[in-house]
């Protein structure tokens, strides 16, 4: 049996939360997709309201969109890389939620950044002037600048783009990206007052993004409404080691998964602090697929387990786009061993996912010879826990009328791979 759009194998890998590099391809095509939606959508309701909106708003879009659609048709792969970033579907399903009027056009405003983010990346020219009126010009996946003036001039040559607060105030200077190694690249100067550029995490083109406006809900994500930690709260040097040694870690023990992490997260978003003696939290927001917000934790391999739980989240939230699992309307709720609140069938789900991807990885570092004794002696306690856990919840999910067709051979995928964690030797490869 096929599953929609995507070919059987593909989706009973993904089942198994194992990784392939097609696996993350179509998830990644996924969400495309779902962000092309979602700008269509803007752009229809911006101009079906257009009426409606004040003439400076409407102009500001206009110049905004053009400059977008001439940066794509010069560099359409750079342009993907910023509409498909964490934070710009985070804007989009704030735009689209706003009501109409001031508070519609104040998101509107925010293209702004998201054009000149594509241009620069796609290396387009970049002329004139556009209203910030946050008084912050964010590019996402690049940096923000600081524009008290509440208006920004753009210009620059064959090298790069400049971009500068229209007072004077700030500015900076961004090279194009023949200067970096083509669009894909993954450092941006920090060249500028007011310019604040995100950083790249060791070894790949993860973002540790602690500045965008649009990476956590206000005033929080989760049960504990957890909120975003700002620059001065996130110690780069530690994370930056504690993410290259996670890498090393997921490398040794199972490379295919710390490529799929690399591969699927664009970002990781710093939270707060935990208090004292809490354990580390993760979330990750269905709008913003590819962002783990994550605490950091104390340990290299506790933050190597939120990356794989978070980059699962991830994975179904894309899944779910192209082949719905869960029917529409479902009430009843479930006691799950990892949650002390009831969670409805679609949480349920997500959780059983995530945490049977943790179970494949315990297995790995019980079995094999790449981890240290201690990581293998708490991987051994943890895959026992949760192979039951998981096995109580897929029986849950089995036994649910509210999954689709799709759903329910998802779900017998997921319990196919977890009845072999621990019994079959092809679970170690």
């Amino acid at each position: 049996m096929t599953s929609g759009p995507i070919p059987a194998e593909v989706f009973g890998a993904l089942a198994g939360t194992r990784p392939t590099p097609r696996g993350t391809q179509t998830l990644r095509a996924a969400i495309h997709a779902r962000r092309m939606l979602l700008l269509k959508t803007l752009l229809v309701r911006t101009d079906r309201q257009r009426q409606l909106m004040g003439p400076a708003a409407r102009r500001d879009f206009e110049r905004a969109w053009a400059l977008l659609t001439a940066a794509e048709r010069t560099g359409p792969a750079a342009v993907r890389e910023v509409l498909d970033y964490p934070t710009t579907g985070a804007w989009l399903a704030a735009a689209l939620a706003a009501p109409q009027g001031a508070a519609f056009e104040r998101q509107l405003a925010h293209l702004a950044g998201v054009a000149v983010a594509a241009a620069v990346r796609a290396g387009h020219p970049v002329t004139g002037t556009l209203t910030v009126p946050t008084g912050l010009l964010v590019l996402p996946g690049l940096g923000v600048l600081r524009c008290p003036s509440g208006r920004v001039r753009l210009g620059g040559g064959p090298g790069g783009a400049r971009i500068a607060d229209d007072g004077g105030h700030t500015e900076a200077v961004l090279p194009h990206p023949v200067a970096r190694g083509g669009p894909g690249a993954s450092r941006w100067t920090d060249e500028g007052t007011g310019w604040s550029a995100l950083r790249t995490l060791p070894g790949g083109t993860v973002r540790l993004d602690d500045l965008d406006p649009y990476r956590t809900p206000s005033p929080g994500t989760g049960p504990g409404s957890l909120r975003a930690a700002d620059r001065p709260d996130c110690p780069w040097g530690t994370w930056a080691r504690r993410w290259r040694r996670t890498r090393e870690l997921l490398t040794a023990v199972d490379g295919r998964r710390a490529a799929e992490t690399g591969a699927v997260l664009r970002a990781v978003v710093p939270l707060a602090a935990a208090d004292t003696g809490a354990t580390p939290m993760g979330a990750t927001l269905r709008s913003a697929p590819g962002a783990a917000l994550i605490q950091l934790p104390a340990t290299a391999r506790e933050l190597a387990e939120s990356l794989v739980h978070e980059t699962h989240h991830t994975k179904l939230a894309a899944l779910d786009e192209l082949v719905p699992l869960c029917g529409p309307g479902g009430s009843t709720v479930h006691r799950v061993g990892w949650r002390p609140d009831p969670r409805p069938v679609p949480a349920v789900l997500q959780g059983a996912y995530a945490h049977l991807a943790l179970t494949d990885l315990w297995w790995r570092v019980r079995t094999g010879a790449g981890a240290a004794p201690a990581w293998r002696r708490r991987a051994g306690e943890r895959f026992e826990a949760f192979r039951e856990e998981v096995g109580q919840a897929l029986s849950l999910l089995l036994e649910s009328d509210e999954l689709t067709p799709a759903g329910r051979e998802f779900v017998q995928g997921m319990e196919r791979h977890h009845a072999g964690l621990g019994v079959t030797a092809q679970n170690v490869l």
